[in-house]
């Protein structure tokens, strides 16, 4: 039997174990899935907004793979940890495939930024998606101006659900705690602010339109904001017909924008463009605004300082601008890359393939990408490990890995035990009179997983 742990339970390490268990060349492979976390599903359960349910229901895909047979769910087992590093786990499997993505973000790198009420938007997702590790502090939603200072995906997340009223995320899993405080926010203007155009940025046009079509918020654009993009200024240009699609369907929204006259909703979410932030400004110890310097168009793909400056209220800032990995205790990593060096998905040490060490995912190639670019990513790295396989099979490892981290003194959840933490959230929202809703901390999660 070739034992496997695979750490980290989202779309890449998931994808890893299916790949593993449905290849031909190896007869007989036992996987673990190892997550620090008592849930499976990594970003699609802590990461997708709640309103977003058709991505979110991805989580029944994964599901029908953590209850193969070959396969064992083991959450609440945190990698890194003394005892548990890169070389307790080589003698406990014979092979362990690293899916630990990159949970860190990014930041701006300017003055202010530490304020209170300048948060990531990290951090604001992991709320309102019940992580046990978020903080509780209602961020600043007494605000009545928000900057959201990014133009990709989780940008255009972060906006909508503060754009959004508490009745319209009711019927979501979003928590209670959560959605009190949203339903007592004042926040009423949220600004998207990218430092390039709109043909630069890195939302998806089905994500960009939503932020037009809700009930309560109205979507609006600067028309000077985009008259500095060549490519908007004139849909036949070559500089148009030169943009991937998804770039010329996102100008062909922004530009509808432009058009439509206001219309009086109650919130406002305001789209600005070739905007770079500088400077966050305080006002009695908080943040109340940002400063940005205008940027145009270099000529080059990128943009340069203008010199003309345009400041924002803000009461709440948020940061999107992406994310990064974060080293992991005895594995090598490329701190400029953000990603462990491998080959092939082979973690190299000193250049050379490490026996039995692979990575897969964000922590091998960047945070890029949508959830299905992590199946070929798995694919690649499997392949590599099953080329090993031989070799790899030969060393001997523990007889029976869970209960050796069981005598190690940790309390790993299994799939029953999960199971029995989703019995609970239903039971919770059948209490709220709404669906099921998360538990966000970890007493409550691991009280329930006992409970199965």
């Amino acid at each position: 039997m070739l034992r496997v742990a695979v750490i980290g339970s989202g779309p890449s390490g998931v994808y890893a174990a299916q790949a593993l268990a449905q290849q031909s060349l190896v007869p007989d492979v036992r996987v673990h899935v190892l997550d620090r976390l008592p849930c499976p599903f990594g970003l699609v359960r802590y990461g997708v907004a709640p309103d977003h349910e058709k991505i979110k229901s991805l989580q029944n895909n994964l599901r029908a793979v953590l209850e193969d047979e070959r396969i064992d769910f083991v959450g609440n087992v945190e990698v890194g940890s003394p005892g548990l590093g890169p070389e307790r786990l080589l003698e406990l499997y014979h092979a362990v495939v690293y899916c630990v993505g990159a949970a860190k973000d990014r930041r701006l790198g300017v003055p202010g930024e530490d304020l209170p009420g300048s948060c990531s938007a990290t951090d604001f997702v992991s709320w309102y998606s019940a992580h046990p590790d978020a903080a509780s502090n209602g961020f600043a939603l007494g605000a009545r101006s928000a900057v959201v200072i990014g133009v990709g995906n989780v940008a255009v997340d972060v906006a909508r659900i503060l754009a959004r009223g508490a009745d319209e995320l009711r019927p979501t899993d979003v928590p209670q705690a959560a959605l009190g405080a949203l339903a007592l926010s004042r926040v009423r203007d949220v600004h998207m602010v990218g430092r390039r155009g709109p043909a630069q940025a890195k939302f998806t046009t089905k994500e960009l339109r939503e932020l037009g079509a809700l009930p309560s918020a109205e979507a609006l654009v600067e028309l000077a904001d985009l008259s500095l993009d060549p490519a908007f200024a004139d849909p036949a240009s070559t500089a148009a017909a030169a943009l991937p699609a998804v770039s010329r369907r996102n100008l062909e929204v922004v530009r509808g924008w432009s058009r439509q006259p206001p219309q009086g909703k109650e919130r406002r979410i305001h789209l600005r463009f070739f905007l770079r932030p500088t400077e966050l400004l305080e006002r009695e110890g908080r943040v109340a605004g940002v400063r940005f310097e205008r940027t145009a168009p270099d000529g080059e793909g990128g943009v340069r300082g203008t010199g003309a400056y345009e400041d924002v209220e803000a009461q709440l800032v948020l940061r999107a601008v992406g994310y990064r990995g974060t080293p992991l205790a005895g594995l090598p990593f490329d701190a400029r890359r953000g990603t462990v060096p491998h080959a092939g998905g082979r973690v190299l040490r000193d250049g050379v393939p490490s026996p039995g060490e692979y990575v897969a995912g964000w922590i091998k190639r960047g945070p890029t990408g949508v959830i299905g670019t992590n199946r070929p990513c798995a694919k690649e790295t499997v392949a590599s490990l099953l080329e090993d396989a031989a070799t790899l099979a030969l060393r001997p490892v523990a007889a029976d890995p869970l209960a050796a981290l069981r005598e190690s003194g940790r309390r790993p959840v299994t799939w029953p035990g999960w199971l029995a933490i989703e019995s609970a959230e239903a039971a919770l929202g059948t209490t709220l009179g709404r669906r099921s809703v998360k538990i966000p901390d970890w007493e409550g999660l691991l009280a329930a997983s006992r409970a199965g």
